[in-house]
């Protein structure tokens, strides 16, 4: 029995029974804890370009429970990401301008390079605000989850970006130390390493903290990159020092070893969105929840949890088993405490699903009826 309160849209086999002082409680619960929204828009977007348009940023009017999912901390959070790639690509923005400045006044081929790359990793963000928009949509009849894995999808984008960041870094630096070329203009070059430095640190302080605390991988992601851009242009800088004073193959050599630095944060970055994109969790969040839960008064036992991200947010399903002599209401009752009580632990938890099973001590298999089915499964998880 999947003790989760549904939707308005979720028909009830028994709808024709008065539930309504069943729910009342819930109904008036008005914490930040109902985060299902899985009704259906109930209107049409429109066909076409404005159609499309419409369906993504969502431009239409909203009934009373879409307004009311302002409240909902999964809402706060991607507003909160939003803003936080905004003011990402402000600031990357001002930096590349001016280092188009700089490139103007040195006439520096290479800054020019420099200054598109930096141009490029500054749309690399776009992907991510993206995902950040098309998550505060609410969940439809096909999309009954929701859109959080636009998040995942676009952090596949950015590892491969700080993968090419990496490589290009390497290649680049390999021909130089194969065929150094003196470097010119040094005192404009510095200039723009110390904008550039200064521009992708920031960025990525201001990105790796938030994503950390509104758990997006994504945006972490992105942060990381954003850091290697800084840390490229801190490289240049050490270059340019090296060769006024007489050692130009300090260029190379630095460029090698930021390269070799970013493939170590290419590993973390891909290992991090590839435990997202395939619902790997800590260990630790599934204990620590099953421990709650185990905490109840009424819950004799818990088992088969699953806990899984979807984008920045965190989905639990688990069994409790209670006494099966307690009347349904008393059951729902101290499922209802097990998903307060988690929701108060993890707050990066947006729904949790409690199925009740009776504890048997009358003999009968509560499962007799889909046992075999639930074998037929075991059978094939083992011989996979």
């Amino acid at each position: 029995m999947n003790l989760h309160p549904k939707s308005p849209h979720h028909t009830h086999p028994d709808a024709e029974h008065d539930h309504g002082n069943e729910h009342k409680e819930q109904d008036d619960h008005t914490h930040a804890h109902d985060h299902a929204h899985n009704s259906p828009h109930g209107h049409s977007h429109g066909t076409g370009i404005w159609g499309w348009i419409n369906t993504f940023f969502h431009l239409h009017g909203h009934s009373k429970q879409q307004l009311q999912r302002a409240a909902d901390s999964a809402l706060a959070d991607s507003a909160e990401g939003i803003r936080t790639v905004w003011l990402a690509l402000g600031a990357l923005g001002v930096t590349t301008i001016l280092q188009i400045g700089i490139v103007y006044l040195s006439g520096s081929v290479a800054l020019f390079a420099d200054t598109v790359h930096n141009l490029g990793d500054t749309l690399n963000s776009i992907p991510l605000l993206i995902a950040f928009y098309l998550a505060r949509r609410v969940a439809t009849r096909r999309y009954t989850y929701g859109f959080g894995k636009a998040e995942d999808v676009a952090g596949i984008f950015i590892v491969i970006s700080i993968a090419v960041s990496a490589g290009v870094g390497l290649w680049q630096s390999f021909a130089k130390l194969i065929n150094p070329e003196p470097m010119t203009n040094l005192g404009w070059v510095a200039a723009a390493a110390v904008i550039g430095f200064l521009g992708n640190e920031a960025v990525a302080l201001l990105q790796i903290r938030v994503g950390r605390k509104i758990g997006s991988a994504a945006m972490v992601a992105d942060g990381l990159h954003a850091r290697t851009d800084g840390m490229t242009s801190l490289a240049v800088l050490i270059a340019v020092i090296g060769t006024y004073f007489g050692f130009p193959i300090i260029d190379p050599i630095i460029g090698l070893l930021i390269g070799i630095t970013i493939l170590f944060i290419t590993w973390d970055a891909m290992r991090t969105m590839w435990y997202r994109l395939m619902d790997a969790i800590d260990p630790e969040i599934v204990d620590q929840a099953e421990q709650i839960a185990r905490d109840v008064p009424g819950v004799e036992a818990v088992h088969g949890t699953r806990i899984r991200w979807l984008g920045h947010r965190l989905q639990a399903e688990l069994h409790i088993r209670v006494n099966e002599d307690l009347p349904t209401r008393e059951s729902h009752k101290i499922a209802e405490q097990v998903r307060h009580a988690l929701f108060h632990d993890q707050a990066h938890l947006s729904l949790v699903d409690v199925h009740v099973d009776p504890c048997g001590h009358s003999g009968e298999d509560p499962h007799i009826l889909i046992g075999h089915h639930l074998s037929a499964m075991a059978h094939q998880t083992q011989h996979a």
